[in-house]
């Protein structure tokens, strides 16, 4: 018993760390995209709202659960041909433990999307907010104060205690390059598009740790690329992914793809008929999960769910249990090629 508090108090401090220096995250990375690149907002969809949690570590104690909503709007301005800006925001909140580890972080969000040609669109984009993180300092237990039969919490830690509330400003920006050469719908000759870009978050933040210290959080810097590549002579697809992150001395590269089979198109004729399709596939985070991915696209709404099979150093204390994440998604008109911001262009797969 004694060795297992001891366990839990130093995964404690580990989470103290982590949260005064790394970001939440989440697998399906492309489905809450204003957590890679502000830049993203508005290059799929005119208008897009996504809600997401995330639970994991679950068999360290008590589970480390995510939460996240985003939201993006496109601002229609005719007299702008092919170019427009969107608003977007989010919020995303983490709290681990017993002792509430906890982050709350708003933004909101601006870019500007500019068509390059036909095919090509460019976008550039800033979101802004804060970050508010807590801890339930009461609740932390230290390996002095056991007295060599249980847990006394009138024995001195002899730890530095830490802050129970910290607050700091927070700012991102990034750039996208968009190809789509599907101007309507998905067809078996008809259908690649194509993301990749690059941000930067938390650039020049103060002073943010629980702890009386020097300690930053370190600016986050991201790469990515994604595409959804027809499978020629059929009307399926496969979609890749590819995203790198480095914040501080941390990294994560994550790659995989998804085999996407369209069940049905967008009819021309009727409004009955709706587009749908059902995706599965394997992600990779190197040196730390394997995690299978299932999306199911119906008409205007869409829902994700994966897991993280652990297979880091952790094994012997996750039992390769990691994450479950669950994604849900609303969207409309998705505005591609010619009909670049026009409201009466449809959801299709």
């Amino acid at each position: 018993m004694q060795k297992k508090y001891i366990l839990y108090s130093v995964f404690a401090v580990m989470l103290l760390n982590r949260l005064s220096a790394q970001d939440a995250h989440f697998s399906q990375y492309n489905e809450m995209p204003s957590n890679i690149n502000p830049a993203l907002a508005g290059t799929l969809y005119d208008t897009r709202i996504t809600a997401g949690y995330r639970t994991q570590w679950g068999s360290l104690g008590k589970a480390y659960q995510t939460y996240g909503i985003s939201f993006e709007q496109a601002i229609k301005v005719k007299k702008i041909k092919g170019k427009n800006f969107v608003v977007s925001g989010n919020i995303y909140k983490d709290v681990a433990g017993d002792a509430k580890l906890a982050i709350f972080n708003p933004n909101l969000g601006l870019s500007y999307v500019m068509k390059v040609s036909k095919l090509l669109k460019f976008s550039a984009g800033i979101q802004g907010g804060f970050q508010y993180k807590t801890v339930d300092v009461s609740a932390l237990r230290w390996d002095k104060q056991f007295n060599g039969y249980e847990y006394d919490a009138n024995l001195p830690s002899y730890e530095s205690t830490p802050r129970s509330a910290i607050t700091a400003y927070d700012i991102g920006t990034g750039v996208n390059l968009s190809y789509a050469q599907s101007e309507k719908f998905i067809s078996s000759k008809d259908g690649n598009k194509f993301n990749c870009g690059a941000s930067i978050y938390h650039f020049g933040l103060p002073k943010n740790s629980y702890f009386v210290s020097s300690e930053k959080l370190q600016t986050r810097f991201c790469v990515y690329a994604s595409g959804d590549v027809n499978i020629p002579g059929s009307r399926n697809a496969i979609m890749p992914t590819l995203i790198y992150m480095q914040q501080g001395r941390s990294s994560e590269v994550l790659m995989g793809a998804l085999f996407k089979f369209i069940l049905a198109d967008q009819s021309i004729h009727t409004s009955i008929k709706k587009p749908s399709a059902f995706s599965i596939g394997l992600q990779y985070r190197f040196k730390d999960a394997i995690i299978p991915t299932m999306l199911w696209q119906y008409s205007k709404y869409a829902i994700g769910v994966s897991y993280d099979i652990n297979v880091s150093a952790l094994t012997p204390a996750s039992k390769r249990y990691g994450g479950l994440e669950v994604i849900l998604r609303y969207n409309t008109s998705p505005g591609y090629g010619k009909k670049l911001g026009r409201t009466d262009t449809k959801a299709s797969y």
